[in-house]
């Protein structure tokens, strides 16, 4: 298979410590509790018995699985997140499988009951025959029955006036402070490509001083209709479920959605 886009991006991506703390205001322990709770849900009566985490960067989610006692694999296409992962869950004692991989293109040994995209990770596919291959590849790596999860930015982001998330914000982890400015300002969407180049600026503060990080990402805004289409175009899942929160009780059209998050199910 000859892939037309890279997908890989430099920058935040290869400085894992920083993008941790860049995200450090997630509370991964409530995201993957949700994630075993729509597991149960619309896959079956416990939680998963193993699980995939595609584009996982520091991997939190799959070593919040492994914590858990959850057979996980982190994927990622940067070595730095890949290395980084991997230290981590060494350090913790935790068994973690680390794969380097483009997220359109990879195979596992066995299939898993549960894939999961965080983040907003999708926005890495810029082109709808990109997530096209990317759900086909993911198709075969989760057993029939299965789900694939993906969290994606809330559309109220792109479409409205008002966004429904913040492109700048301050965390405190330990003694370190964080300060973080992701998009917004003049980052403004392509209307043709659904495309943005968001300047992103990271800083740390600590004892020892201060350390910024500065990039351009270029992300794809994703609608659900277009999700939708994707998926009915590679086949393989069907759409049972799309929610607002990682809360239980918020649809996509709540106001307080500020997510969107399409649970697929392996056929």
């Amino acid at each position: 298979m000859r892939l037309r886009h890279n997908v890989r991006v430099t920058g935040i991506y290869d400085e894992p410590e920083l993008y941790e703390l860049a995200c450090a205001y997630r509370d991964v322990r409530t995201e993957v509790d949700a994630l075993d709770r729509w597991y149960a849900r619309h896959a079956g009566p416990a939680g998963p018995p193993s699980v995939l985490e595609l584009a996982a960067g520091p991997a939190e989610h799959s070593l919040e699985f492994a914590r858990r006692g959850v057979p996980a694999t982190a994927l990622d296409l940067s070595p730095a997140m890949c290395a980084w992962a991997s230290e981590k869950a060494s350090t913790a004692g935790l068994s973690l499988d680390v794969m380097r991989a483009d997220m359109r293109d990879f195979k596992l040994a066995q299939p898993v009951a549960l894939a999961v995209t965080m983040l907003n990770s999708v926005c890495h596919l810029m082109t709808l025959d990109d997530l096209v291959t990317h759900l086909g590849a993911v198709s075969q790596a989760v057993s029939p029955g299965g789900l694939y999860i993906m969290e994606l930015a809330h559309p109220a982001d792109f479409l409205t006036l008002v966004p429904r998330t913040s492109s700048e914000w301050d965390s405190e982890v330990g003694a370190r402070r964080v300060h973080v400015r992701w998009g917004g300002g003049d980052d403004v969407i392509d209307p043709v490509t659904q495309v943005t180049r968001e300047h992103v600026q990271v800083t740390v503060r600590d004892a020892g001083g201060a350390r910024t990080l500065t990039d351009v990402v270029p992300n794809r805004f994703w609608t659900g209709t277009e999700v939708s289409a994707a998926v009915r175009l590679a086949g393989g899942f069907a759409e049972v479920a799309c929610y607002g929160d990682f809360a239980d009780g918020v649809s996509l059209a709540d106001r307080e959605a500020w997510r969107m998050i399409i649970v697929l199910r392996r056929i």
